[in-house]
């Protein structure tokens, strides 16, 4: 296992992230996974004897029941609380009533306490809002946080699913206000769905800010359960829940490259996908999440995984985003003052 700094923090995380939306399956979440404790324990038991110290959940996740079984997996475990690094997010709706849902003060304050209690941890390492909130200041919700920093119950802070400008903007008010920043950014990236190198990458390398990746393996399209002429096993995510959204037509032919590559290499499409993923300088970690120990030690083996030049420049020409204003301009007027 590998570890790498979070974003411009001296906080080392491993590559890879146990990622708990599986856990529990309560609700609307029983489409992602319905892991029992038991099953969840040996998840967890697994990921840390192979050095994974990452561990992400939210509120959100099976309506809380994914912070109690980490929780409690942490305590059954007997692990110490203080070499991992638990990451959890508010924003998503938690009830019926108008404020219990957004970035408010009231909002943060009440769900950091919930989490806590669900998690029965003294305090959080890295606490992420789940996306924007068009109905409150940005600098309402970070001044709620830094709060929480100041307090000891957050270490980080960090953002997800947000655009470009809602990142930088968020960073310049806690730069001018002497508030806790965003140190790292939750996004979906993926061989078959670069859309993040547009605008995020960038800016994410130029403001040193960590990169978390959900949804590595698409939803399941990259497993090597699917290809041109293969259509899924059933029982499958993709099956039940086509999410995200995919050019299926360009993952089919980047699936056309990665099957007889993984053949030869003697490996799985799914580590090929993953280990990608820790080949680009922009990522921090990738979330894995899986619902069997064959799985997740499948995925735990993309660490292990090596490209040679070739291939590498094999899966750009093939996955590599089609050229857009203003990047294609910048590209032209720019080359005479490259760096």
């Amino acid at each position: 296992m590998k570890y790498k700094m979070l974003g411009n923090t001296g906080l080392l995380v491993s590559d890879l992230c146990l990622g708990t939306m599986t856990f529990g399956g309560k609700g609307f979440w029983n489409v992602i996974g319905q892991l029992d404790q038991k099953m969840v324990n040996d998840l967890v038991k697994q990921s840390v004897e192979a050095g994974i110290n990452f561990i992400d959940t939210a509120n959100v996740y099976s309506e809380g029941v994914s912070e109690e079984m980490t929780g409690k997996a942490i305590r059954e475990l007997g692990l110490n609380r203080d070499e991992l690094v638990i990451a959890t997010k508010v924003r998503g709706k938690m009830g019926s009533l108008p404020n219990q849902i957004g970035l408010t003060r009231k909002h943060i304050m009440e769900q950091v306490e919930a989490s806590l209690k669900r998690l029965n941890v003294d305090y959080i390492d890295l606490y992420q809002i789940h996306s924007y909130d068009p109905m409150t200041p940005l600098e309402e919700t970070l001044r709620a946080l830094d709060s929480l920093v100041q307090s000891g119950k957050v270490r980080y802070i960090g953002c997800s699913n947000v655009a470009a400008w809602q990142l930088m903007k968020a960073l310049s008010i806690s730069e001018y206000k002497g508030l806790a920043k965003f140190v790292s950014l939750q996004a979906y990236y993926t061989i078959a769905g670069r859309d993040l190198e547009r605008e995020i990458v960038p800016l994410l390398l130029d403001q040193k800010v960590g990169l978390m990746v959900w949804s590595p393996l698409a939803g399941g399209l990259l497993s090597g359960k699917y290809g041109r002429t293969i259509e899924g096993a059933e029982g499958s995510r993709r099956a039940t829940f086509d999410f995200p959204p995919v050019n299926k037509d360009k993952a089919y032919d980047i699936l056309d490259v990665l099957h007889p590559m993984a053949k030869e290499k003697g490996v799985s499409v799914a580590q090929l996908s993953l280990a990608w993923l820790l080949h680009q300088p922009v990522v921090t970690s990738v979330i894995i999440g899986a619902k069997t120990l064959d799985q997740l030690n499948d995925n735990i083996a993309s660490g292990n995984v090596q490209f040679s030049a070739d291939e590498l420049q094999k899966l750009d020409e093939v996955s590599r985003l089609s050229p857009e204003y203003p990047g294609w301009m910048l590209d032209r007027t720019g080359a005479d003052r490259k760096i």
